[in-house]
């Protein structure tokens, strides 16, 4: 895999990486390792690629939540049972429909069956069986064929499912309002039209204190799940030895977060001492990183330099006698601003300290409209050096799900249920989709987050 991704590079001219998010498949350690060698040799491998893997959060996600289902995956499964032998046909559809009416529910949705594998479709299912509540418990009342398929299904084998009770429905009842807080910040962190990473690790720590309080809770199915939970969590988020240091330097280049907000996020996760040995960690690494960036410029402008010098010895030596004056003030001129430009990458003239005056100015206010991209933009005059590592850093996608999606055509395919559709419809349906996700618009429509609304 890191031969043909480096084959790719060369192919295109690249020969520089920043990071490379992916899941955590073991496979992908070994790529990214054989990746770094490869970067190395081609030196430009920055930091001696101790930020380049980047494992993706929503995957991460994904594990954590899905060992939480364990303690409760009776209920979830006789719910998952219920809602799959109702749309099994239409008959059994319309009588639903039928029961839905009678308990007047004023609600236009439908049951949506998810896949297992798919937590996030786990949620949406069980949150859309919750409000039909009223209408399964009729339904049940008075179809002897769903209580009998509920006897004589199986969870796994020699488990039967069993009937669907009350306790089932106050079960999921809690777990969905529980998995309501990952839901949406499985859909923050996969977006791809804002940044992303400059909200990594505070994210990361608000799930850990939430599962703390969870833990300690007094409903025994919230607290076992978020045991579980927390077991997974500490397995990638526990210890920071083990994680990316590039994500708590996104964090600190956000100027309405900077270096006190990650130090406080320590202390919440791992207590007072703890938290601040990890921060003094992560200033030495934030240090060397701009000492990287630092050195990097330096080079750049005595390259440029030596490279203008060259060109001043070609063109100088046919000037004629009434022209040297006024060449040589624009030269001396064009001289005294590449010094100016050296000494303000290389550390010579108060460099050193733009780090610090930069963490030691005030926040900017945490407001909905903020654009830390502007703000950078704005401020890249004043922070150059840290300007240049905020467009590396903040661009990073710390989720691979935006990245799976384009090259996904789950949403185009035709299963049995599709089967019957005529070709002409198939293509407009196809054309459709495309249309309401075209980049040009201003506000590209979302199928999947709309589509009780379509």
């Amino acid at each position: 895999m890191a031969n043909s991704i480096g084959r790719c590079l060369r192919e295109r001219g690249l020969n520089k990486i920043f990071t490379v998010t992916v899941d955590n498949a073991s496979s992908n350690d070994v790529t990214t390792k054989e990746l770094s060698k490869q970067l190395t040799k081609m030196r430009t491998n920055l930091m001696n690629g101790t930020h380049l893997h980047v494992r993706c959060m929503a995957h991460i996600m994904n594990l954590v939540v899905q060992d939480g289902f364990k303690e409760s995956s009776v209920s979830i499964e006789r719910v998952r049972h219920a809602v799959r032998y109702v749309g099994q046909s239409p008959a059994r559809l319309k009588r639903f429909q039928e029961c839905f009416d009678d308990e007047q529910l004023n609600c236009k949705k439908t049951l949506c069956l998810d896949v297992p594998t798919r937590w996030n479709s786990t949620y949406l299912m069980l949150r859309r069986a919750v409000e039909f509540e009223s209408a399964f418990s009729h339904y049940a009342s008075s179809e002897i064929g769903l209580r009998h398929y509920l006897e004589h299904s199986y969870i796994e084998v020699g488990i039967p499912t069993g009937e669907l009770l009350s306790s089932d429905w106050e079960n999921v009842n809690r777990i969905t309002k529980f998995l309501e807080i990952f839901y949406l910040l499985t859909l923050k962190i996969s977006g791809s039209r804002y940044v992303t990473s400059n909200t990594h690790f505070l994210e990361i720590c608000a799930v850990a204190v939430y599962l703390k309080q969870l833990i300690a809770n007094k409903d025994t199915v919230l607290s076992e799940m978020a045991k579980n939970m927390k077991e997974k969590f500490d397995k990638y988020w526990g210890d920071t030895g083990k994680m990316n240091k590039i994500i708590f330097t996104s964090c600190i280049l956000d100027p309405r977060y900077k270096l006190e907000s990650v130090g406080y996020a320590f202390v919440k996760m791992f207590g007072v001492d703890p938290g601040a040995t990890i921060q003094a960690k992560v200033t030495k690494y934030m240090i060397s990183l701009f000492s990287e960036y630092v050195n990097s410029s330096s080079k750049g402008v005595v390259l440029s330099s030596s490279s203008d010098c060259s060109s001043l010895d070609t063109s100088t030596s046919g000037l004629s006698g009434s022209q040297p004056s006024t060449q040589n003030i624009r030269l001396l001129e064009s001289l005294m601003q590449d010094i100016k430009k050296y000494k303000s990458v290389s550390g010579g003239v108060d460099t050193r300290t733009k780090l610090d005056k930069y963490l030691g100015e005030e926040t900017e206010d945490d407001t909905k409209e903020f654009d830390v991209l502007l703000w950078w933009k704005l401020n890249s005059a004043k922070f150059s050096i840290l300007a240049e590592m905020a467009r590396d850093i903040l661009v990073v996608p710390i989720s691979s799900v935006a990245s799976e999606c384009a090259f996904s055509t789950g949403g185009r395919l035709l299963d049995s249920i599709r089967s019957s559709l005529s070709p002409k419809l198939v293509q407009a349906l196809v054309c459709l989709q495309d249309w309401l996700r075209n980049e040009k618009l201003k506000q590209p429509v979302s199928v999947e987050e709309v589509l009780d609304k379509i």
